[in-house]
């Protein structure tokens, strides 16, 4: 699903000559750095990096892929991504379990003011709270967000943001992808994106990565209108590949109003049951 090669050839596109220090002229047609540039900035020889990026060379040092990081610019989850690859044909990450314990359910239900639900790896919703359900118009066991931004809710549905939603889902997937390579659920859930949406193709062609974290979640809600959130992602110390969710109103905001007018609803009107749930494609 992801590999070294590939991730090395999209990175060094994207690095600008002139900043690493490359002189550059008006005949230069090459986008990024060409692979003889990344090899000199790294002090490896350019036979040594082209066998890399063509996937012929295996278990770079960890002095080689510092300084590989260094001249592609690679954030800190990048960087994490690009050793996680170059680790793959060592050592192969089991796929989490997902078990859900009955305390972290327990401390689900205690959450009443704010949308809340866990999600695995796979994107896939395994419990959610009331307002969660309410929220998504659904019961969210057995939803799958990634699934659902880009083949369910489009420009004009639930997501506010849908653009920047999708390559936030898509950079959580590429580097899921680059922890497991072996689950098969998460190979099928990417393969049936692909096939239905031509963004989410564009974006993985892309092979950026992105680690969920906190911040502003935008929703379009039929019901209640324009919702501004604030997302807190707490990742359960198992390792389990599990998180919960947090969506909160600032208080006084006409999202926290719009948030009580939400939790008010009829549940059995606002919430259509799903017949047929899917967990993770």
């Amino acid at each position: 699903m992801d590999d070294l090669a590939g991730f090395l050839r999209t990175r060094r596109s994207r690095v600008d000559p002139a900043g690493a220090g490359i002189p550059i002229d008006s005949r230069r047609r090459v986008q990024g750095l060409r692979r003889e540039e990344v090899a000199h900035l790294s002090g490896v020889s350019v036979d040594y990096y082209v066998r890399l990026e063509q996937g012929r060379a295996t278990q770079p040092s960890e002095q080689v892929l510092d300084a590989l990081a260094r001249v592609l610019g690679l954030d800190d989850t990048e960087r994490g991504h690009l050793y996680r690859l170059a680790r793959q044909r060592r050592r192969k990450a089991k796929s989490p379990t997902g078990r859900l314990r009955p305390e972290l359910l327990r401390v689900l239900d205690l959450i009443t003011d704010a949308p809340a639900f866990i999600v695995d790896h796979r994107l896939d919703a395994l419990a959610g709270n009331r307002l969660a359900h309410l929220l998504f118009g659904r019961p969210v066991e057995g939803l799958n967000t990634a699934r659902h931004i880009f083949l369910e809710e489009t420009e004009r549905g639930l997501y506010a943001d849908w653009d920047q939603c999708t390559r936030d889902v898509v950079g959580h997937l590429r580097l899921a992808a680059g922890k497991y390579p072996e689950d098969p659920r998460l190979a099928s859930l990417i393969g049936e994106l692909a096939m239905g949406s031509e963004r989410f193709r564009r974006l993985w062609a892309r092979a950026d990565v992105r680690a969920r974290t906190y911040g502003r979640k935008a929703y379009r809600h039929p019901l209640v209108g324009e919702l501004e959130l604030h997302q807190e992602n707490f990742a359960t110390p198992d390792e389990a590949g599990m998180e919960l969710l947090v969506l909160s109103a600032a208080p006084g905001s006409p999202s926290a109003d719009a948030l009580r007018l939400l939790a008010g609803l009829d549940f059995d009107d606002a919430v259509r049951p799903t017949a047929h749930p899917q967990l993770g494609g």
